[in-house]
């Protein structure tokens, strides 16, 4: 039985030699647990007159808990076992310290803050950590689906925008059942000596959580880990790019949820993993971001993690299942299984949920997982499930500014620097759809003095997760990502997004939009659109049925500016590319010969070899000329056309500054002053001085759209038919030649 004693600490009762020998006459053996001990020989109870005395010897208060509130607390949890027929009783005590730093923290808490809390009712060790974090009210995706889940163990689809607080709203529910039968475990415990431990079971698997991305994975993994600070619960993530032997030693410690992707969940189920393969312990069964779980060509190993799913006890479907290496366990625990999806894009027809409600639905084997209906059926979504839809007409977060700037195909590397630069202000991430737009964008920004952090799939894991760190350690950091960034990446302090190539489908704009936005945050969109991009833009707003879509504002007296540093990072780009290229040729073929023992001759003549040394000579006094030049430009700062770069100040707006020195020039001077000061007398130390660049602010984007940017009504249809009018045109063309 588990009772709660007074925080203070106790004082150690002391041990007479006759005590000693009778605990000594009934010690466990080193590797025994409570599990293992033969119940007709032991009996839980209640410790007696025996351990009351003892405790009273021991100075302690009662289990009022008023004393001992200051400082630091203990928590102790008793375990008492009482020999039958025998008066010796042997007391096991585990012993949880808290430090009095937390319990300061716990009563400075003001519980009327959290009040919107409360009608969820969730179990107490939930709310401590959720006073932890300070979550001040849940979002409305939590507070309709942790009831339907958590209290009236309802399957539930649930839709929401990016950054609405999904992972909680499903993770919240599974320790909360999870804490529950704990509870009643130690009820029953009382008044039933021979209950049955499987109520509880605390070395079974009892959540499969499944997610399409590796750091979304991880990011579910930690948001759980801080929900579940207090429980015992372990929570381990399974992903590729990670040792598999390191995630089977994690196995080994048998934790009650797992986080994973399908290809490593799979990969680790077939060659069998026992904690994985026992799947009639289950009770939440979980599926993120399940649009993406469908795509054509994607997730085959879902499907054969779905089908050793053992039948759930009222589900819609009836396909066959492979449980052959399952064990039975209680049917407290197996009777319900939950099924949870979540998306930021769910759609549901009318049929479906018709069927839905009546339990009708019937899925056949074989067939493939082509649609979040299919995927619900299969993976034994149960009759009357809460469907939970708080998508709005435009799908994309309410908080969202949405802009674009039209350009050519050849200019969205000047605008991407132009925003980078003018607009730099707070963490950016910047999409492009394919890895060589990514490696392209990267090396020119790089070349211009910008650093930026680089996601793609084609990175290994650990470089991928250094990356997000270096990210999420910047508070204006620049992320350049394809679009395996855009889901469920949670990063706080993102305030733009910059669509350099537009997403060929609308789901993946709006998961890329839903990086900004986030808890109730605003944020702030740019989509770079060339005339090639205009149908696909129009089939955008037309999907969203969105009438405008406001321009971003662009000064353009800074482009001449940007244009020239752009040309000469250009030129100095393809330099080094083309040397790069012939290095790695060169590297190649030694490596090749090396490897079947040949030896590689220089075939060219002398003069061949004199011209090749004269050309890389050439090239290298060319490089560093035009790496000067751009140095000269970068040490500058960006200034409009009409200011002057020959000196620091630009035209005085204030006709009583007599030394002609701007406003915003003089802040800045003032801010850099102040800072200076207060380095110095923080630190003695001699640090080598940066690079500061002055004359122009930073605005934030979201700001300066809001101040200076303008409503554009899109013709949807126009621009289709335009489109469509173009390719019949060129259609015909083909066929003439032909």
């Amino acid at each position: 039985m588990a009772s709660r004693l007074p925080k203070k600490k106790p004082k150690k009762a002391k041990r007479t030699s006759e005590e000693a020998e009778e605990l000594d006459q009934f010690a466990l053996p080193s590797n025994s647990s409570l599990a293992e001990l033969d119940e007709s020989e032991y009996d839980f109870g209640i410790l007696e007159n025996k351990g009351k005395r003892k405790r009273q010897d021991g100075g302690s208060k009662g289990s009022s808990g008023s004393e001992g509130e200051e400082g630091g607390s203990e928590e102790k949890v008793e375990v008492k076992m009482k020999k039958k027929n025998e008066i010796n009783v042997l007391q096991v005590t585990f012993m949880v310290v808290t430090s009095g730093k937390d319990d300061i923290e716990d009563k400075a808490v003001d519980e009327a803050d959290y009040y919107a809390w409360n009608e969820l009712r969730l179990h107490p060790l939930l709310m401590k950590s959720i006073y932890r974090l300070k979550f001040k009210e849940p979002t409305p995706i939590q507070r309709a689906c942790v009831p339907a889940a958590a209290h009236q163990g309802k399957d539930v689809f649930g839709a929401a925008e990016t950054g609405s607080g999904k992972t909680l709203a499903f993770g919240l529910p599974i320790l909360q059942r999870l804490l529950d039968e704990r509870e009643k475990f130690d009820r029953v415990l009382t008044e039933d000596r021979e209950a049955d431990a499987k109520i509880a079971p605390s070395s079974v698997l009892r959540a499969l959580i499944i997610t399409p991305t590796r750091e979304l994975a991880l990011q579910v993994t930690d948001h759980l880990k801080e929900i579940a600070k207090g429980t015992n619960v372990r929570v381990v993530p399974i992903v590729g790019g990670i040792s598999t032997l390191k995630q089977e030693r994690l196995m080994k410690a048998r934790p009650e949820i797992v986080v994973g992707t399908p290809g490593r969940l799979w990969e680790l189920i077939s060659g069998g993993e026992a904690h994985l393969v026992e799947l009639r312990s289950l009770s939440f069964f979980v599926l993120d971001e399940a649009d993406r779980m469908i795509e054509n060509g994607h997730f085959h190993e879902l499907q054969s993690i779905i089908d050793m799913l053992p039948v759930n006890s009222g589900s819609l479907d009836g396909h066959s299942q492979n449980t052959q290496n399952c064990v039975t366990v209680s049917n407290f625990q197996r009777k319900k299984r939950q099924t949870l999806v979540f998306s930021a894009t769910i759609a549901l027809s009318a049929d479906f949920r018709k069927k839905l409600k009546s339990g009708s639905l019937k899925s056949k084997p074989n067939d493939g997982l082509n649609s979040i209906e299919t995927l619900s059926e299969r993976a034994g979504m149960r009759a009357n499930a809460a469907i939970v839809d708080l998508t709005n007409t435009s799908i994309v977060a309410r908080r969202l500014e949405e802009s674009f700037i039209q350009c050519r195909e050849e200019d969205k590397d000047a605008f991407l620097y132009y925003i980078l630069s003018v607009h730099g202000q707070g963490r950016t991430i910047v999409f492009c759809t394919s890895i060589a737009a990514l490696r392209h964008v990267s090396s020119l920004l790089d070349t211009l003095g910008i650093k930026v952090c680089t996601l793609h799939a084609q990175m290994q894991q650990r470089a991928r997760l250094k990356a997000i760190d270096r990210f999420r350690g910047d508070e204006n950091g620049k992320l350049l990502a394809t679009d395996v960034a855009a889901r469920g990446l949670d990063i706080p302090g993102v305030r733009t997004v910059v669509h350099y190539q537009l997403p060929h489908a609308a789901e993946v704009y709006v998961h890329r939009s839903g990086r900004t936005a986030r808890a109730s945050a605003d944020g702030c969109s740019i989509a770079l659109i060339s005339p090639n991009d205009t149908s696909k833009f129009a089939a955008l707003c037309k999907s969203f049925s969105k009438e405008s879509f406001q321009q971003f504002p662009v000064e353009t007296s800074y482009m001449p500016e940007v244009f020239r540093r752009l040309s000469l990072a250009r030129q100095i780009d393809k330099i080094e590319r083309k040397t790069s290229q012939e290095n790695a040729n060169k590297r190649w073929i030694e490596r090749n010969a090396e490897s079947v023992e040949l030896v590689v001759e220089d075939e060219d003549s002398e003069e061949e070899r004199v011209n090749r040394h004269k050309k890389k000579k050439a090239s290298s006094i060319h490089l560093n000329k035009l790496q000067q030049e751009l140095n000269l430009l970068l040490s500058r700062p960006l200034q409009p056309k009409t200011l002057s770069h020959r000196y620091l100040a630009g035209v005085s707006c204030n006709p009583s500054n007599q030394a002609g020195i701007s406003p915003l020039l003089q802040s800045q001077f003032e801010e850099m002053a102040r800072e200076k000061k207060v380095e110095t007398k923080n630190s003695g130390e001699v640090k080598r001085s940066k690079l500061v660049v002055i004359g122009h602010d930073c605005v934030e984007p979201l700001e300066a759209l809001r101040s200076a940017g303008h409503e554009v009504f899109m013709d949807t249809k126009g621009a289709v038919d335009r489109r469509k009018h173009l390719d019949n045109l060129r259609r015909k063309r083909k066929e003439e030649k032909k």
